[in-house]
């Protein structure tokens, strides 16, 4: 019993916490489950035990992130995203729905790397003036933008998929194996809704009407000479290459999903930017990014080893048990995976998948849900959850950027994300990748 209370105390100082912004993760991951095993009765070689353990089991993936996000870094240093950016937009011209689908794409495209904030900064910079004067809303953007971020964050070096993997002590890149057929439903579904939401635009606010007599100009934003002087045109099809090949890797899944980044970052360093210095450089311009994520990860393992570990886990689980009705319990995957929009865009990530998750994840099995269902049941969601969360850092950078109100950027998003993730999560049972 003692176990039990120790566990779900420390659960709701994680999530205090995080929730209050009162530390960041790294400190949180660390400090309170080894307190919270000291307090429980354990030694300090047990501890240690579980520790190790913990950290074994997310190292893998640490790895991976340091090294994927600076793969992509690298390829948006030398200018390949630009390019596609820059064409897609050029083509847009100013039919508004030709508009809405070439952003969609652009930020399907641009958020390969899986960096939210690149994505923001890519997208919205660019298209805005081009929605202003062409009478367009704001707010239909930051949708489109917060749909396709959320589909690509599937992606095996996207926050929440590592992070689940962790929790499950899953390979990420076998983890997106799974989910790749709703992955790619997703997409369709942005491009649809992205349509969808164009049209209403033009029939009940006025949209596709030139609001200046000036020429339209997509992109104002000035580039700096530094970004230009770092940029390969010459090497553009070599790195497009190099970048499928990468991903075909990924899909073959021969290697290690980190080891086929750490190949694709020495061949693009190698290849963009033979100077040993300016290498040296482009890797500590992506160190930042690259650590941030990568840190609380290893962090995390020290919590992932205590609950797994210490017994933890499974004794919370024996109250809940008695709590929840069996017939809803047995469904609980279900239930968690048509709330997860709304709980995602309340909690933050880090106290969703490592304080929630792990928890449904012990209760299910007992009701023979398998961890994987119930992980797939609960990213869905959590991930279309990403741009309208208040924890999240890139959603009030999207809304300063497009100069409007959270409150309305929430009340025009919420509906279509929602529906998005519901569609993917009813194909999910219907192709049998979530049992009922």
């Amino acid at each position: 019993m003692l176990l039990a209370v120790v566990g779900f105390l420390m659960l709701f100082v994680m999530m205090f916490l995080l929730f209050k912004g009162k530390t960041i993760p790294l400190v949180v991951f660390i400090t309170v489950p080894v307190i919270a095993a000291f307090i429980a009765g354990f030694s300090v070689p047990e501890v240690v035990e579980f520790i190790q353990k913990g950290i074994t089991k997310t190292s893998p993936m640490a790895v991976l992130f340091i090294f994927s996000v600076t793969f992509f870094g690298l390829m948006s240093d030398a200018g390949m995203f630009d390019a596609v950016v820059d064409k897609l937009v050029a083509k847009a011209g100013t039919n508004v729905v030709s508009i809405a689908v070439v952003t969609a794409l652009v930020a399907i495209f641009s958020h390969l790397d899986g960096a939210t904030v690149t994505t923001v900064l890519v997208t919205v910079p660019a298209f805005l003036p081009l929605y202003r004067k062409l009478n367009i809303r704001p707010q239909l953007l930051l949708l489109i933008v917060g749909a396709g971020m959320g589909v690509m964050n599937l992606l095996p070096w996207g926050g929440p998929v590592a992070r689940a993997s962790t929790v499950l002590g899953m390979d990420p890149n076998k983890l997106w194996h799974v989910m790749i057929p709703v992955q790619i439903l997703g997409i369709v579904t942005t491009i649809a809704i992205a349509v969808l939401a164009a049209m209403r635009e033009v029939k009940y606010h006025g949209a596709g009407v030139i609001t200046h007599s000036e020429e339209v100009a997509v992109d104002e934003v000035e580039k700096k000479d530094d970004k230009e002087n770092l940029k390969r045109p010459k090497l553009l099809f070599f790195n497009f290459a190099l970048t499928a090949g990468v991903l075909a890797l990924l899909l073959i899944d021969i290697f290690p999903t980190y080891f086929v980044f750490m190949i694709g970052c020495c061949v693009a360093l190698i290849v963009n930017y033979p100077d040993p210095k300016e290498q040296k450089r482009r890797v500590k311009a992506h160190a930042p990014a690259a650590l941030d994520v990568s840190a609380v990860m290893l962090s995390a393992g020290i919590m992932v080893g205590v609950l797994g570990k210490s017994g933890m886990l499974e004794a919370m689980t024996k109250p809940l048990l008695v709590i929840i009705p069996s017939a809803l319990a047995s469904h609980l995957h279900i239930l968690l995976g048509t709330v997860a929009l709304p709980l995602g865009t309340m909690l933050g990530t880090d106290s969703y998948f490592y304080g929630l998750m792990p928890l449904a994840i012990e209760v299910g099995k007992n009701y023979q849900i398998t961890g994987l269902t119930m992980a797939v049941a609960m990213m869905i969601g959590k991930n279309l959850a990403l741009f309208i969360s208040p924890l999240v850092p890139a959603t009030f950078l999207g809304i300063g950027l497009a100069d409007i109100e959270l409150k309305d950027h929430l009340k025009y998003s919420f509906g279509w994300l929602w529906a998005t993730g519901m569609v993917m999560l009813v194909f999910a049972v219907m192709i049998g990748m979530i049992g009922l």
